[in-house]
């Protein structure tokens, strides 16, 4: 389980110490899960599983995907709380900006992204 907690860390590309406050821990504790000194306990795999939307058997086993399946509802409720607790300035302009833009513009920016990211 170790190279799975430090796998899922670095994936989502935050340190130990981001990975920690995120779960409300200490580093030394993630650090002692990534090196298996401590094995973290099954309230503190299902943190693990809900804050980050990882499939509990795979993080517990290794077999699986790596993320839980989610539907839209849920992904865009905990894309919108990333964007509330983020301190990127640009990022927040772009929202508000777009939040209180007219319809035409958005239509526009629609066409844009749909293009920009090969979506539908």
């Amino acid at each position: 389980m170790k190279e799975r907690i430090k796998e899922l860390r670095k994936y989502l590309n935050l340190t130990q110490q981001k990975f920690a406050d995120r779960l409300g821990l200490k580093r030394q504790t993630i650090a002692a899960y990534e090196m298996g000194n401590i094995e973290p306990s099954d309230s503190t795999l299902l943190l693990i599983c809900r804050e980050f939307n990882v499939d509990e058997n795979w993080l517990r086993t290794g077999e699986g995907e790596m993320y839980a399946p989610v539907n839209p509802d849920d992904r865009y409720a905990a894309n919108v709380g990333n964007l509330q607790r983020t301190d990127n300035e640009t990022i927040i302009r772009w929202v508000n900006a777009i939040a209180e833009t007219n319809p035409e513009v958005l239509k526009q920016i629609e066409v844009f992204m749909k293009k920009l990211l090969d979506i539908e």
